[in-house]
């Protein structure tokens, strides 16, 4: 026993010196090469020696967070708090190498962020921006949002920035059109931000249905509103319990959820206005089944017709209301000649 901690002792002291030996050539090599004094030295390898375990230790916390966790949100959400933890970690131990004491790692933070301030003005907004949307949380990643003049979905969320995937633009009903958007974070204090899925995950679309003043209006609304009810009855079921745990927070509320159609007239004939509930992401999807439903059920009947901008020559004489026609000894009893 006691010549094996006599081995033992040997191999520290043998390892400590070969230590020291490394430490000294490195030393060397850096006031020759390099002009800096042992002490800066020191502290530069203690700093890289820091930075490589953090780094080594970061990897494998990821390693066994991917291993164990395999939703791709929650894996997200993982990832970006170990990185945001590892690097204020980082700078925080080396700033306590480098600057002695907290008050003076105060004093020099306090320096730095002034002189940054006023050099960087825009990636401090932005950076600021990034601590306001970690800490009110507007939307996080996978919610449909619009900030000012551009729409996407969040795919990733960074300290200077945001990115989505583009909807919109020349893509008719939100849909994707495979560009990603860059967005700084600053904006988010300077543009109107609308969030698609937050709160109630459902938002209210509406397809207009124009027919003809000779039309049975009466019965195409009684159709419209059939087939929407059909379409919409699910989202219906599902927002009444979104609204009620969102008017918890939001001032939301709704007198009826159900779809409706709305009478209007215009130039060209009669305006029937459908209005129902469905999802951001299958806007154009629902649209596409409903008009498809419309076309198939005005086709069995002949007293509806769909009206377009035409031309046309209106004879009151004869095609006029009884009330309406001319009365007299000059009335026309029919169609002019042609």
């Amino acid at each position: 026993m006691a010549l094996l901690q006599e081995s033992a002792a040997e191999l520290a002291q043998e390892a400590q010196e070969a230590g020291d030996s490394v430490v000294s050539s490195v030393t060397e090599l850096g006031e020759r090469w390099l002009n800096l004094e042992p002490s800066v030295q020191v502290d530069l390898m203690k700093s890289l020696l820091l930075i490589l375990i953090i780094i080594v230790a970061r990897s494998l916390v990821l390693r066994i967070m991917r291993a164990r966790v395999s939703d791709v949100r929650t894996r997200y959400s993982w990832r970006k708090t170990i990185t945001y933890f590892s690097v204020v970690l980082a700078i925080f131990l080396v700033g306590r190498i480098w600057v002695g004491g907290l008050r003076d790692l105060a004093t020099f933070l306090g320096l730095v962020t002034a002189g940054l301030a006023i050099a960087f003005r825009d990636p401090i907004v932005n950076l600021g921006g990034w601590l306001f949307i970690i800490w009110r949380r507007p939307f996080v990643v996978g919610d449909r949002i619009q900030i000012g003049d551009h729409a996407g979905d969040v795919i990733d969320q960074r300290v200077f920035q945001v990115i989505i995937l583009e909807i919109g633009n020349w893509v008719d009903a939100d849909q994707s059109t495979g560009r990603l958007i860059h967005i700084p974070n600053g904006v988010i204090f300077r543009d109107p931000l609308a969030n698609y899925t937050r709160g109630m995950q459902f938002i209210w679309n509406e397809l207009a249905v124009l027919i003809t003043f000779e039309s049975d209006w009466k019965k195409a609304k009684e159709i419209l509103l059939e087939v929407i009810e059909v379409h919409a009855r699910e989202a219906v079921a599902e927002a009444e319990q979104q609204m009620l745990k969102a008017s918890r927070q939001y001032m939301i509320f709704y007198s009826t959820l159900t779809p409706t159609v709305y009478t209007t007239v215009k130039d060209s004939g009669v305006m029937l206005t459908m209005r129902y509930l469905c999802h951001p992401r299958r806007r154009r999807g629902s649209a596409q089944a409903i008009w498809e439903d419309v076309l198939t059920r005005f086709a069995e009947h002949d007293d509806i017709d769909f009206a377009y901008p035409t031309m046309r020559h209106y004879y009151n004489a004869v095609e006029g209301k009884p009330g309406t026609l001319p009365a007299g000894p000059g009335s026309p009893p029919g169609l002019p000649p042609a």
